[in-house]
């Protein structure tokens, strides 16, 4: 295993195989439904907040770090608070992907900084990139090593700024977009920059690529579910990448994750489309203090509380009480105690979520 040494991009072989280019086209194709689909929800913090939790949990998971939806959004209404370790390091993850879309708005860039605060996000530590040889990728059932990553930081940093390139600047490789992704998600999770936090922050890499190529407006393909589904698989053909440089399984792989994942999402979010509408209808025609903000609070927040409504509406404490309870009372929502206060939860929008 130590006798491999990775190679700096681009991809020295031809690897836009017949396969490869048929199956791109259909990838391409539902991401750019999903693209338009997700135009349809008018508040674009609606799908940040409640599609972004759900990667947060998924790709966690995939790092066995667990945690439920309930926890997650309990989470969200106190976040100085939260007590379970897991659930903190899902909390990170969202608010890394947040301040990840955030850096890489402006310029559609992402530099090795911006990896590098992601990762630091994600973890809560300053650590950078790995300094000190040792780190090994082992089999989880077994603890043999399949896979030992570059151990200078030399390699690592001169690997890594390759990289940086390979992300940016599309006249270093011509390659489509979704086959570049799908190399720089090998490549990352190769060089094995970090410490740890390498498998979170290489997903988040993945769908703020695609932002910055505009295949999509805003950060909501997550691929994680797809490789929880198939996590063996997706080891398998990361590692025979390295071992016989087969990119074709592993590219039509990320292919597949890409099409299939956007497929589901639209139907998610066509669901909470349906949702919303409704809810909408329903708030305008029976109450008075109907409003957007109102509205967006309720799908931003699958569990939301008074003092967000507050900040939302600019309305004091009792006229935010008074709205939540009405709409509780009428069965729009559903109220909770947690610890001495109250929550309320939009619960058929979370299980929408949760399924």
């Amino acid at each position: 295993m130590n006798s491999f040494k990775l190679k700096k991009l681009p991809v020295e072989k031809d690897i836009e195989t017949k396969k490869i280019l048929k199956k791109l086209s259909t990838a391409h194709r539902a991401l750019a439904e999903l693209k338009g689909v997700a135009t349809s929800i008018p508040n674009e913090s609606i799908l940040i907040n409640t599609l972004g939790l759900q990667e947060a949990k998924d790709s966690s998971a995939i790092e066995n770090i667990i945690t439920t939806h309930d926890d997650l959004y309990k989470a969200e209404l106190n976040a100085n608070e939260i007590k379970s370790i897991n659930t903190k390091e899902v909390h990170n993850y969202i608010e890394a992907l947040k301040k990840g879309f955030g850096l890489i708005s402006k310029n559609k860039l992402i530099t090795n900084t911006i990896i590098v605060e992601i990762q630091s996000m994600l973890e809560n530590n300053n650590a950078g990139f790995r300094k000190v040889p040792g780190t090994t990728l082992k089999n989880s059932s077994t603890g043999e090593t399949i896979y030992t990553p570059p151990q200078d930081i030399s390699e690592i940093n001169d690997l890594m700024a390759n990289l940086g390139v390979f992300i940016n600047d599309n006249e270093f490789s011509e390659l489509d977009p979704l086959i570049k992704m799908a190399i720089i998600h090998y490549q990352f999770e190769s060089i094995h920059p970090f410490y740890d936090g390498n498998g979170r922050t290489g997903r988040i890499i993945n769908v703020l690529y695609l932002v910055t190529q505009d295949l999509l407006n805003l950060p909501i393909l997550y691929l994680s579910k797809y490789i929880i589904s198939k996590k063996g698989e997706y080891y398998k053909l990361l590692q025979e990448v390295r071992d016989k440089d087969e990119w074709e399984n592993w590219i039509l792989f990320m292919l597949e994750a890409v099409e299939e994942t956007s497929k589901d999402t639209i139907l998610v979010i066509e669901k909470i489309k349906n949702l919303f509408l409704e809810y909408k209808h329903r708030i305008r025609n029976d109450y008075k203090f109907y409003s957007q903000d109102l509205l967006n609070n309720l799908f931003k927040h699958p569990y939301t509380k008074i003092e967000f409504l507050e900040q939302d509406l600019g309305v004091s404490r009792i006229t935010a009480a008074t709205y939540l309870n009405k709409l509780a009372d009428d069965g729009l929502l559903r109220k909770e105690k947690l610890g001495t206060a109250n929550y309320y939860v939009n619960y058929r929008l979370f299980e929408i979520l949760s399924k």
